[in-house]
């Protein structure tokens, strides 16, 4: 059993930065891809990207490519979500899951993950 907590969560100004961490406990951290998701008032669950067990191989989704970058530290059991130059629509309550294997094929699915955190709000201020 995987627990995964968000934290880094808060208000920031649009063009801003923030870094969200997700602390993991309770399994093998190295052996699970990491993926975030983001979900906004009335909207559904969506996906923002993954990384794999490795670390060396980082997917993401079309509205956040070129301004966010996950990462892993398979030693401190904790993956980051860095956003740069965000945006109104950023908004969201962001989520970190974990799955011990994730394809291409399944990995922008909510359904494909096995364990989830609590979330943390991010607001951004146009």
């Amino acid at each position: 059993q995987v627990q995964l907590v968000e934290s880094g969560g808060g208000l920031v100004q649009a063009g801003g930065p923030l870094r969200l961490p997700c602390a993991a406990s309770g399994g093998t951290f190295s052996g699970h891809g990491m993926g975030w998701f983001r979900q906004a008032p009335g909207k559904e669950r969506e996906f923002v990207g993954v990384i794999m067990r490795s670390g060396g191989t980082t997917y993401y989704a079309d509205s956040v490519k070129g301004r966010f970058t996950i990462s892993r530290d398979n030693a401190k059991n904790t993956v980051f979500l860095q956003m740069n130059n965000l945006k109104p629509e950023d908004t969201a309550v962001y989520y970190c899951a974990a799955r011990g294997i994730i394809t291409m094929a399944i990995m922008t699915s909510t359904l494909a993950y096995d364990y989830w955190g609590q979330g943390t709000q991010v607001t951004v201020s146009s």
